[in-house]
């Protein structure tokens, strides 16, 4: 059964924080915080939302606000935080929730597992890798060996041999870290892998043995 989303708001810094996030329907295994795309938490954040709820986790998205320089790492860093002591005044444990995103939510994501421990981590996609998605963040190769929460990196390159070249710079990059990390390229998929069934659904399966694997 299709698990329903809902709606909470916190407050950090002095302004609120718009949460979207389901609930499984019985045992918490863990919790997930899910990091969008560029354009928001739409219907397709939701549905994720939603689906990893499914599979037991309680599943959260903050609506991420880019200040006026565009998107920070600090933005990054503070509605994560956020929503991780959410997911604690919640009790789920500290070492029973990671981190995914989608695309831009995927370069999030590698930004908050080099800078806080948590139990795993996951990106679908994500720009920035050799050239920063903006002045405001990270190359995330320069990043990656810095990682500090295990973590999955999933791409598409499209058929693009540029592309697969940068996912191998990131791949390099990763090993340097401390943590366990992989990095697997789906020749041929694009980002969303929206456009390749098989791959898609070979990445929603290796997504949910990595948080199985790591978030126990």
């Amino acid at each position: 059964m299709m698990q329903t989303y809902t709606e909470d708001h916190v407050r950090a810094d002095g302004r609120a924080i718009r949460l979207t996030f389901a609930e499984p329907e019985r045992v918490v295994r863990g919790g997930l915080v899910v990091l969008h795309e560029a354009d928001g938490v739409d219907d397709k954040v939701r549905l994720l939302v939603s689906g990893l709820a499914g599979e037991g986790w309680l599943a959260v998205a903050p609506h991420i606000q880019p200040s006026d320089r565009g998107l920070t790492g600090q933005d990054i860093l503070a509605a994560t935080d956020t929503t991780l002591a959410w997911l604690v005044d919640r009790a789920v444990r500290a070492d029973l929730i990671g981190v995914m995103g989608f695309d831009v939510g995927g370069t999030a994501a590698l930004v908050v597992a080099a800078s806080r421990k948590l139990g795993a981590a996951v990106s679908v996609g994500g720009q920035g890798i050799s050239k920063p998605l903006s002045d405001e963040l990270p190359a995330l190769v320069d990043i990656a060996g810095n990682l500090v929460s295990p973590w999955l990196g999933l791409y598409g390159d499209e058929g693009d041999e540029a592309a697969e070249a940068e996912v191998e710079r990131l791949r390099e990059a990763a090993s340097a870290a401390k943590v366990a990390t992989n990095v697997v390229r789906y020749p041929g998929a694009n980002h969303r892998f929206d456009a390749d069934p098989a791959a898609s659904a070979e990445a929603w399966q290796r997504t949910l043995d990595w948080f199985d694997g790591y978030l126990r």
